[in-house]
């Protein structure tokens, strides 16, 4: 075990990665991996043996502007198939032994009575941001100390978070936008799969939504003006997952969103973030590229869910357990001269 009061300097860290049992640099991008690892956890021999998935459920006023291709009842039905174990989030996981948990962060419609939910409704669906803030100080407040709490009493080595939530791309293209000064043009995708006159209108609404607050706010004011409950959380949890000392594996376009409000309020949690998949939704590279993250894959996927945290798991758990219990030329007596 690692000497907690010493922290590791880089220099440390790589020298017992290159010590192992191959040759320098061998593999690739799990040796950065590792090295990310071992500095959150200051450890050089971090275990990293078991995650947890949570998926946040809510609903999004901006969609009644007609941003979204599904209407806006699809979120409560895909919370109820999350709950029955039908959709990809539950088969992915279920593949690599990962409990899955769901949130309802806000869903639209009445409260859904279920043995496996967790229920932290804020309201039932925040309001449209094109004519006001989308939720309220206090609901924000509320949103961001549940996913605290979700985090809090999460005991895994790793947490991944997913969400739902129809017109969710619209809520975390223009959090996106307000956050990094990036165009919103180059944000604003076709989420659930829009036609090209939708993408069209899609881009008016908010880009007249935008224009309702001035381009530079705190990340407070930003999540409260613009954002979905169901991001307000995450973003919390993520937070407060990093200032316990669990890894936050980072999921795609939405995720980013959440990822992108909480390194607002707390910057030097970023090493405790690995992202996980490159989206296909449209602004996901330009969100990376700003936040200079370098994803683990990119298998043109842009569902959600945390589908793409999932697959990135096994990647995770190997770089860790290469620091672990990989030999290295000492301890395996071989030559390196």
């Amino acid at each position: 075990m690692t000497d907690q009061t010493h922290r590791l300097s880089p220099a440390e860290i790589q020298h017992a990665i290159d010590t192992k049992t191959k040759p320098v640099g061998a593999l690739g991008r799990i040796e950065t991996l590792a090295a990310q690892i071992a500095a959150f956890r200051n450890n050089l021999a971090p275990r990293v043996d078991s995650c947890v998935l949570t998926i946040f459920a809510a609903d999004h006023g901006i969609a009644h502007e007609g941003v979204s291709a599904y209407p806006q009842e699809v979120t409560a039905q895909m919370m109820l198939n999350f709950l029955a174990g039908g959709a990809a989030a539950n088969v992915f996981a279920a593949t690599l032994n990962i409990p899955v948990q769901v949130v309802d962060a806000g869903v639209a419609g009445d409260a859904i009575a279920h043995p496996k939910l967790i229920s932290r409704r804020i309201a039932a669906g925040s309001a449209s941001s094109l004519t006001g803030p989308a939720m309220t100080a206090a609901q924000l407040a509320q949103a961001l100390a549940h996913g605290a709490d979700i985090a809090r009493t999460t005991t895994a080595d790793a947490l991944a978070f997913g969400e739902m939530g129809i017109a969710n791309t619209a809520t975390a293209s223009i959090l996106l936008h307000k956050l990094s000064g990036l165009s919103l043009h180059h944000l604003v995708g076709r989420g659930t799969g829009l036609t090209d006159t939708a993408l069209d209108h899609k881009r008016r609404i908010l880009e007249r939504a935008a224009a309702r607050c001035p381009d530079k706010m705190d990340p407070d004011t930003i999540l409260a003006e613009y954002g979905g409950f169901e991001i307000a959380m995450m973003a919390g949890a993520m937070q407060e997952a990093a200032e316990i000392g669990r890894l936050v594996l980072v999921d795609g376009f939405i995720a980013t969103a959440a990822a992108a409000a909480a390194l607002a309020r707390a910057p030097h949690i970023r090493p405790a973030m690995i992202f996980c998949h490159r989206s296909q939704e449209a602004g996901h590279r330009a969100a990376l590229d700003w936040l200079g993250a370098d994803p683990l894959l990119d298998l043109d996927m842009r569902l959600g869910e945390g589908t793409g945290a999932l697959l990135a798991w096994p990647l995770v758990r190997a770089a860790a357990a290469m620091l672990c219990d990989m030999a290295s030329f000492e301890s395996a007596g071989i030559s390196t001269g």
